[in-house]
C-alpha cells in the first residue's frame, strides 16, 4: 500500500468519524459500521401520529438515562397501549405516550415520541435517589415478556439505538438501565418499606447481546438505606444472593406465573399484583381479578398452583381457562398462553387461514394472526376412518373434555359438546392430552 493511499484511507476515516459524532451517531470503532446504521434508520417506523391527543407534550431538560422495557404484550397492543394509552375496568384512562421507542420482535423500530419528549414510562422509579425517572430518561419498549427470551433482531436494533442515544446525550454504557431496576413499590403485604421490585419488565435483557459494557455491581438506593431489596433481582442484576427474611418472595430462577411456596403474587405481577386487570385463575375454575382478592380472600390464603395473568380483560380469560382450545387475541398470544412450550411439537396451533402446524414450525409466538387457535400439550392428528372409530383412539376418553375432534368444517370441539359420534366424518382427527395415549 502507498503512502498516498493510507494517507486516503486515513482521511476517509475520519470524516466519517466526525459525520458520526455530528449526526449523533456512534463511530466504527464502537463495534457497527455506516451501513448498519443506515439500514436501522431506514426501518424506523414512524408512529407519532398515533399518539393520543390529550397527550401533552413536554421537553426533557435533561436526559440521565435510557431505561428499556418489555411490553409484556403482543406488538399490536403495545403500539396500541404505549401511544393511546391504558384503559381500565373501572373507566380510568391514561393519555398515553408510555415509551419514546418500541422494538418489535423482527427488529422494527416504531418512533412513538420524538426523544427530545418526555414519555410517561418508568412511573414510580429512583435511581441514586432520584426520582420520577421518567423526568430524566429516553424510554425503549421491547415487544414481549420479562420471562420470554428477546430475539436476536430486537438486540441488533436496540443496541443500534442505544449507541446513537448515548453519543446524543453524552451517556456511558452505566446509563443504561431496565425498568425493573429503577422501579420502586411502596409497603404491601410482603415488604414493610419502600421496597425495590415492583416491575419485572426486562429483567431477561442481556446487556451484552446489546453491545454494552457491564452495568452497576450493586444497588445504590439499597446500599443507601432507601429501599428495601427485591432477593430475585438482587442475583439478577448483581450476582449476589441475598439472604434475607422475605420467604414470601420467591427465590431466584423460578420464573412461573403459578402461586406455590416460592413463588408469590408479588414475585409474579409486581405492583399488578392487586390490578383488576391481573386475573387470578384457581386450580377449580373459579377466578378472582387482583382487586378483589384481598376482600374477598386475603393474600396469605391465595390457592397453591393459582395461575397469575396480567393485562387481561376479565371475562375472556375466565372462558379460555375452562377449555383445553386457546385463541390468540389482542391481549393473549401464543406465550401468554404456553409460555417456553410455544415451539413443541407438542402446542398445536390451527391458524385462520385452515394450515396445522406443530410448534417446533412456529418461528416466533408474535408472528401469528388474531383467532389462532392452538392446543398446549396435545398429541395427533388420529385420523378417524373406518377401522379406527373415536372410541378406538381415545377409549373410554372419547367423550371427555380433554379428547378434541379437529372437524371437516374447521370447528375444534371437545368430546363432551359433541352428542352423536356416528355422524363423524372420515378424515376428521382427533387429538389427545398427552397424559391419554391413544388406544391400540
Amino acid at each position: 500500500m502507498t503512502n498516498r493511499n493510507f494517507i486516503n484511507i486515513r482521511w476517509i476515516y475520519c470524516w466519517l468519524v466526525f459525520f458520526c459524532l455530528q449526526l449523533g451517531i456512534p463511530s466504527l470503532s464502537e463495534g457497527y459500521s455506516p451501513s448498519q446504521y443506515q439500514k436501522f434508520q431506514g426501518r424506523i417506523i414512524d408512529y407519532r401520529s398515533h399518539l393520543n391527543r390529550k397527550f401533552k407534550k413536554s421537553i426533557r431538560r435533561k436526559t440521565l438515562y435510557i431505561i428499556v422495557h418489555t411490553t409484556e404484550l403482543g406488538l399490536d397492543t403495545s403500539l396500541r397501549v404505549v401511544s393511546r394509552g391504558k384503559q381500565f375496568q373501572s373507566g380510568y384512562k391514561t393519555p398515553g405516550g408510555h415509551a419514546n421507542y418500541v422494538i418489535a420482535r423482527n427488529g422494527y423500530t416504531y418512533r412513538i415520541l420524538d426523544k427530545k419528549y418526555r414519555a410517561d414510562h418508568a412511573g414510580r422509579s429512583m435511581w441514586q435517589g432520584r426520582t420520577d425517572l421518567s423526568d430524566f430518561s429516553v424510554g425503549i419498549e421491547l415487544v414481549g415478556y420479562h420471562d420470554a427470551p428477546i430475539s436476536a433482531a430486537q438486540y441488533r436494533s436496540v443496541g443500534l439505538l442505544i449507541c446513537i442515544l448515548k453519543k446524543v446525550y453524552s451517556l456511558d454504557d452505566r446509563d443504561v438501565l431496565t425498568h425493573s431496576q429503577v422501579a420502586y413499590g411502596k409497603p404491601n403485604p410482603w415488604f414493610w418499606k419502600n421496597h425495590r421490585g415492583r416491575k419485572w419488565c426486562a429483567k431477561n435483557f442481556n446487556r451484552s447481546k446489546a453491545g454494552l459494557g457491564p452495568g452497576w455491581k450493586y444497588d445504590p438506593d439499597v446500599l443507601a438505606g432507601r429501599l428495601l431489596p427485591d432477593p430475585e433481582l438482587v442475583g439478577v442484576f448483581y450476582g449476589v444472593p441475598y439472604h434475607g427474611v422475605n420467604p414470601l418472595v420467591k427465590s431466584p430462577g423460578s420464573g412461573s406465573n403459578i402461586i406455590s411456596k416460592t413463588n408469590s403474587a408479588w414475585s409474579i405481577a409486581g405492583e399488578d399484583y392487586n390490578n383488576e386487570r391481573t386475573i387470578y385463575l384457581f386450580p377449580g375454575g373459579a377466578r378472582l381479578p387482583g382487586n378483589k382478592i384481598k376482600q374477598t380472600l386475603g393474600w396469605d390464603r391465595l390457592p397453591m398452583n393459582t395461575k397469575v395473568v396480567l393485562n387481561q380483560d376479565v371475562e375472556p380469560v375466565v372462558i379460555q381457562d375452562q377449555t383445553p382450545v386457546k385463541t390468540i387475541s389482542k391481549s393473549m398470544t401464543a406465550w401468554s398462553h404456553a409460555g417456553v412450550a410455544y415451539k413443541e411439537d407438542t402446542t398445536i396451533y390451527f391458524l385462520p387461514s385452515g394450515r396445522v402446524y406443530p410448534g417446533s414450525k412456529i418461528l416466533d409466538w408474535d408472528d401469528l394472526p388474531l383467532k389462532t387457535r392452538l392446543l398446549v400439550g396435545y398429541k395427533g392428528p388420529f385420523p378417524i376412518t373406518e377401522a379406527q372409530t373415536a372410541y378406538k383412539i381415545a377409549g373410554s376418553k372419547y367423550k371427555s373434555f380433554e379428547t378434541v375432534y379437529y372437524l371437516s368444517s374447521g370447528r375444534l370441539l371437545t368430546g363432551d359438546k359433541i352428542t352423536d359420534f356416528t355422524h363423524l366424518a372420515k378424515g376428521e382427527q382427533i387429538y389427545l392430552p398427552l397424559s391419554s395415549p391413544p388406544k391400540k
